[in-house]
């Protein structure tokens, strides 16, 4: 495929992006979406519940069927379980945020950046992440001959502990305690008991970047999809903290959407814009800056790693804390 016709292949991908959403907007606007996460419906509830043409309603529940955002089970119409989630949150498909963009670029529009609101939506919607964790825990050999046996694991900024829960899961004699606040440390637990991790999953409800850890050590400290939400003063008091919870030989696990050498991708620029108008000063870190970051903090073999399985290019680097660091 030559530059032309990759750019119209491109092109033509936008167009059903673009009709997708609209199709989403106008479910939304109609009432279908509401109507819907309240239970099932047959097409004739709906015409008439909504005051809808009955042509024109079938055309866009054919199309809404398509796209899996509703099922049809007979002649009843039930909103996809993933919708029921996703709709929580991105209802909008985002529109609250991208239509900040031009006047943040401009530098005329009012600063809304709220992270405390970013990181709860981001704990309450994380579980889309769970292959990759699935994989991360593989990568790491979790359970593994020359790894740990039974490492305890320290969650600093759990969100809803996916990537943790993927961890214990692996090496069923592994313990973790979380570490956020309230909010996103009741969606951690509801994570842990979904798995049945019982009392090997604990809890300290504080800033993970200010947590009194006593003198508690890990063997596995892990910062994940958290230092992009805050900005290089938070994210590297937050990495000190890490490293000096780590055991002698632990390692800290960093994952997060980090910037490739190679040319970026469309994932990667959206979740980059997505960071810098829903974060005060969050952004995504390069790979020689967090290779560089945990040199100086003084781990060694420090190594990165793109996910194969991640549905945004998420990024693990890898540390370990060295037998005669102090």
């Amino acid at each position: 495929m030559n530059a032309q016709d990759r750019t119209l292949e491109q092109y033509q991908q936008f167009m059903r992006i673009n009709a997708a959403a609209h199709l989403f907007r106008s479910a939304r606007e109609l009432g279908l979406l509401r109507e819907l996460r309240e239970g099932q419906r047959t097409h004739e509830q709906l015409c008439e519940n909504l005051s809808l043409r009955p042509e024109a309603t079938q055309l866009v529940l054919d199309a809404l069927v398509a796209t899996s955002i509703i099922e049809k089970y007979g002649d009843d119409y039930a909103l996809s379980r993933v919708a029921h989630l996703l709709c929580q949150y991105d209802d909008d498909l985002g529109d609250a945020t991208w239509n900040r963009l031009v006047g943040h670029v401009r530098g005329t529009g009012e600063p809304e950046a709220d992270d405390q609101a970013f990181m709860n939506a981001l704990a309450a919607t994380q579980w889309v992440h769970t292959p990759a964790a699935m994989q991360a825990a593989e990568m790491l050999d979790l359970g593994g001959d020359e790894e740990v046996s039974g490492p305890t694991i320290l969650d600093l900024g759990c969100g809803s502990a996916v990537w943790s829960s993927a961890m214990a899961h692996r090496d069923p004699k592994s313990k973790i305690t979380g570490v956020d606040r309230a909010a996103a440390l009741k969606a951690a637990q509801s994570t842990a008991d979904s798995i049945g991790l019982g009392d090997r999953f604990q809890t300290i409800e504080a800033e993970p970047a200010e947590v009194d850890l006593g003198e508690s050590k890990f063997d596995i400290v892990l910062v994940a999809q958290r230092l992009g939400c805050v900005g290089p003063e938070e994210g590297r008091k937050l990495l000190t903290k890490a490293v000096d919870a780590l055991t002698i030989g632990g390692k800290l696990v960093v994952i997060d959407l980090f910037r490739g050498p190679a040319k970026p991708d469309m994932y990667e620029c959206v979740e980059a814009l997505k960071l810098e108008l829903e974060t005060v000063q969050g952004g995504m870190w390069t790979l020689e800056a967090i290779q560089a970051e945990l040199t100086e903090l003084g781990l060694e073999r420090v190594e990165v790693t793109f996910m194969a399985d991640s549905r945004v290019n998420m990024g693990m680097a890898i540390g370990k804390r060295p037998s005669d660091q102090p």
